[in-house]
């Protein structure tokens, strides 16, 4: 299959009214990969991801190593049994809107935050008590040893551990903040946000950078260098890259594969990985309603799959690209070859729509979201619902931007009231990098990442997994999650690319591992 240039001829970007050349070098032009259609921390997409990088701060975070370092914590300390956790925050922490970081906040966050993610779950269900005994304080008691607590409050992706004020962080989970108010290195100016087109931050004059250690990943002093940092929602990708070329805009996230090679011959450009554990394509099933409730149905279907298509598709087919994908990120810990069988470069698609019609499919329709606006999305969409209908499935397809496809699946509704049967987008390297960060993989029905699928041997695996004392026993409860995934098929992986970021020379000290915005400058 082709991959497709969406949304061709959107025009000079210079025509928008708030576009125009960046010069000033206390300002950084940015285009992002889709529109932010939400601004809630606990929402699940990367470009709410690196929304929150900018805008909040976390206790702990995670260095290029992997290791996890203090950030907004000074220290902690842990009882001999384990079961006692005491943080104690750093001086001079402050909200955005003047008031202090207290215990209480964080309190309440992390209260917000592990209803949704996977590692914040793990960590709410081993936890007896949160509590702030004072204002500089925060007290687990455990019902269980957890010593992958600062782990969890440091992962870096989908969902991260962002702390906001107790008021905000009250919001029940199910209600979308639309007031975002942080402590990190830059504070959102939503008076200047034009839905679909820009949003605006500027440098937080009261923010401490960590005194301590240096800049890797997440870790060590975050320093807001720009005055301000403007995103610009541009669709097209040809219109992306002719902004950049033309010096209108610095920094373009996601340029399409096609066009990364007349890039690389422009000297005023620098052209690099900035997610260097790679994206990882997946077809998410809702297991709410038929036909994918029915694990044999979503077995057979992984059974067609060939990851090449997918990725061809993506990167074209002279581009490097990771076609042997399990259930964990390739080069992970958690990564193995158990199970792998299950997929095939040549799959008989014949046989295998006959599966699914012995298996009880009776013809249902399949509301298939596709997105239009993000190339790489778009393109593994297409081969998706390609592939569908050539096993036989009677598939509605729905494209539309990536913004309202977030929203729409985190519906319950049957079809008929606005409901889905399926998605394609990608996770990262980092989200899929073991058990307790992979929110794709969990099993606990309602509390499962959209779709909802229900495993208790997954979660009695994974819990194993949380409570293993070593890598070695780690890696080996992997094996097991992963062979378990080939049966009860929570998701299709589809392989796995690293995505070039595309930005002006003059820029330096660019951080790696994702999207960030600290530590950059210009020279």
């Amino acid at each position: 299959m082709k991959r497709r240039t969406v949304l061709k001829g959107a025009g000079a970007l210079l025509a928008l009214p708030w576009v125009g050349r960046a010069q000033a070098a206390t300002t950084l032009k940015f285009i992002p990969y889709a529109d932010l259609a939400l601004l809630d921390p606990i929402v699940s997409a990367f470009v709410t991801r690196n929304h929150v990088m900018m805008v909040f701060d976390t206790l702990y975070a995670m260095d290029e190593a992997g290791d996890t370092q203090p950030q907004m914590v000074e220290g902690h300390t842990a009882d001999a049994d384990g079961k006692t956790w005491v943080l104690t925050l750093r001086d001079g922490l402050t909200f955005h809107d003047g008031t202090p970081v207290l215990g209480r906040d964080v309190v309440a966050s992390l209260q917000r935050w592990w209803t949704n993610d996977a590692y914040g779950q793990a960590l709410a269900a081993a936890t007896e008590e949160i509590s702030a005994p004072t204002d500089k304080t925060i007290q687990f008691r455990l019902k269980r040893r957890f010593d992958l607590l600062p782990d969890a409050l440091a992962h870096p992706t989908n969902i991260v551990a962002a702390i906001m004020p107790e008021r905000l962080a009250r919001t029940p989970a199910t209600t979308r903040l639309t007031e975002i108010v942080g402590s990190g290195p830059y504070r959102y100016l939503n008076a200047e946000r034009v839905p679909g087109a820009r949003n605006v931050y500027a440098r937080f004059e009261g923010y401490q950078p960590r005194p301590q250690g240096a800049a890797s990943f997440c870790a060590g002093p975050r320093i807001a260098h720009f005055d301000r940092i403007e995103w610009l929602t541009t669709p097209d990708p040809a219109t992306q890259v002719g902004a950049l070329k033309a010096g209108e805009v610095d920094w373009v996230e996601q340029p399409q594969m096609d066009l990364v090679g007349d890039l690389r011959r422009d000297k005023a450009l620098k052209i690099e990985v900035a997610e260097t554990k790679g994206l990882i394509g997946f077809l998410r099933f809702n297991t709410l309603f038929p036909p994918f409730d029915n694990p044999a149905i979503r077995r057979a279907v992984l059974s067609a799959v060939n990851q090449k298509e997918f990725m061809e598709a993506v990167v074209g087919s002279n581009a490097s690209y990771d076609a042997n994908v399990g259930f964990f990120a390739p080069g992970s810990d958690a990564a193995s070859d158990a199970g792998m069988e299950g997929l095939s470069d040549h799959p008989d698609l014949d046989a295998i729509k006959r599966q699914i019609a012995q298996a009880g499919y009776k013809g249902e329709r399949v509301v298939y979201l596709a997105v239009n606006d993000v190339p790489r999305i778009n393109a593994i969409a297409e081969v998706g619902a390609d592939l569908l209908r050539k096993l036989g499935m009677n598939v509605d397809e729905v494209a539309t931007d990536w913004g309202t496809v977030v929203q729409r699946s985190v519906s319950r509704q049957p079809l008929d009231k606005g409901g889905w049967n399926m998605f394609a987008s990608f996770t990262g390297g980092y989200d899929m990098s073991n058990p307790g960060s992979a929110n794709l993989l969990r099993g606990n029905g309602p509390g499962a990442y959209n779709g909802w699928p229900d495993s208790p041997q997954l979660e009695s695996l994974r819990d194993a997994w949380l409570s293993a004392e070593d890598v070695a026993a780690r890696q080996a409860i992997a094996r097991k999650i992963q062979l378990q995934a080939f049966q009860d098929v929570p998701f299709l992986p589809l392989g796995s690319y690293y995505q070039p970021t595309a930005y002006k020379s003059d820029l330096t000290d660019m951080l790696r591992g994702l999207i960030l915005f600290t530590n950059v400058r210009r020279v």
